[in-house]
């Protein structure tokens, strides 16, 4: 492949990436959780982006609350332990719960929605259910990573451990597990993230904390939103 055609290939990557409203909105949410580390609180330019930031987001996520109520009717996996379908149909109804709550959030912060007092309380009410949708995802990851592990075992026990990296099954099921300890990583610190926006624990979980965390979960966002690369052909 010559220059010019790997320059085009990354190029049509990027755009790929760009077209998806997820990963722009997850963008956004480094820049803004980048701009809450910086500021520490206090007012100036990088608060002033933070809080833009936070209200442009709100439009990416317009009617996203359908997304989580779809999963929460749908079937789920045959073979899911009944406690970790319970836990992923709770994290659904928290996470879409939260997401139709913070759209009163944008009327009221666009000044369409005029009960300020209200619509903070909402905004409150909101948090508190992503919290809970961030815990509800960290005890489902564990519970899958524990499931997959159990998986790996017996798969080394049946291939004696020779080659096992060889095996294309135990391959697929190892790279699944990674990119569940990766999601349960990241909702584990979303979780704090709830933490200090709520200021629950405004002493220990500051602003710059929370901004600190929240760059870090955006970051890991937007590398599990990457397209899968191309496969070059053999020559």
């Amino acid at each position: 492949m010559s220059t010019l055609d790997a320059t085009r290939a990354e190029l049509a990557l990027a755009v790929l990436y760009l077209n998806k409203a997820e990963a722009r909105d997850k963008i956004c949410r480094a820049i803004q959780y980048g701009s809450k580390f910086l500021s520490n609180g206090e007012p100036g330019t990088a608060q002033n982006v933070d809080k833009s930031t936070s209200l442009a987001r709100k439009v990416f996520r317009l009617f996203k609350f359908i997304n989580d109520l779809h999963g929460l009717i749908s079937p789920t996996t045959p073979g899911t332990p009944l406690p970790l379908v319970l836990l992923g149909k709770s994290k659904n109804a928290l996470l879409s719960t939260f997401l139709f709550l913070d759209q009163i959030v944008w009327l009221s912060r666009t000044g369409i929605y005029k009960n300020k007092e209200r619509a903070d309380l909402i905004g409150r009410i909101s948090l508190f259910c992503w919290m809970g949708s961030s815990i509800c995802t960290t005890l489902v990851e564990i519970g899958e990573i524990g499931r997959i592990s159990g998986q790996l075992k017996k798969l080394e026990k049946d291939l004696k451990n020779s080659e096992k990296y060889h095996n294309e099954q135990y391959r697929a099921k190892l790279k699944k597990s990674n990119e569940r300890s990766l999601a349960m990583v990241k909702a584990a610190l979303d979780t704090v993230v709830a933490v200090g926006l709520l200021q629950l624990a405004p002493k220990k979980v500051t602003s710059r904390v929370t901004g600190a965390l929240g760059f870090t979960t955006s970051l890991i966002s937007c590398y599990q939103l990457l397209p899968a690369p191309a496969k070059s052909k053999a020559a």
